[in-house]
C-alpha cells in the first residue's frame, strides 16, 4: 500500500520516487488528481534535470476546458513496489499523480488537515 497525507489545501498529496536517465531515484510529492486522466506531470525543469527522454508532443483539456500542448517524455517510477515506465507530461504546475497511473488501484482519502491518502493495489 502506497500512504500520503492531505495537506492544508485539502490536496491529497503522494510522494513517488521517479528514477532519473542514469537510473538514479529521485523522490517527487505531487497532488493526487482524479480529474487528469495521464500518468504524471512534472515541471519542465525538473524533467530536464532528470535528463529524461522526450517522447511526443499531445494536446490535453485542462479543468477550464482550455486546450494546451505538451511534451511527454517517458519515465521510470515505483508502483506498488514495481518498477514501471510511464509518460511524463510537462507542465509548469504542482506535480500531479493521475488516474492512468492509479488504473488497477483502490484510492482512499481522508479528507481533513492531515489526513491519509491510501492507495492499495486490487487483486
Amino acid at each position: 500500500m502506497m500512504k500520503g497525507a492531505v495537506n492544508s489545501q485539502l490536496e491529497p498529496m503522494l510522494e513517488l520516487a521517479v528514477r532519473d536517465a542514469a537510473g538514479g531515484s529521485h523522490l517527487v510529492e505531487g497532488v493526487v488528481d482524479t480529474g487528469f486522466n495521464g500518468f504524471l506531470t512534472l515541471p519542465p525543469s525538473v524533467i530536464a534535470a532528470l535528463g529524461l527522454p522526450w517522447l511526443c508532443r499531445q494536446q490535453g483539456e485542462l479543468a477550464d476546458g482550455s486546450v494546451m500542448v505538451f511534451d511527454v517524455h517517458e519515465a521510470v517510477v515505483e508502483w506498488h513496489g514495481r518498477q514501471v515506465s510511464v509518460e511524463i507530461e510537462g507542465a509548469d504546475a504542482q506535480p500531479l499523480v493521475g488516474m492512468s497511473l492509479m488504473r488497477g488501484s483502490e484510492l482512499r482519502v481522508q479528507v481533513m488537515d492531515g489526513g491519509t491518502v491510501a492507495i492499495e493495489e486490487t487483486p
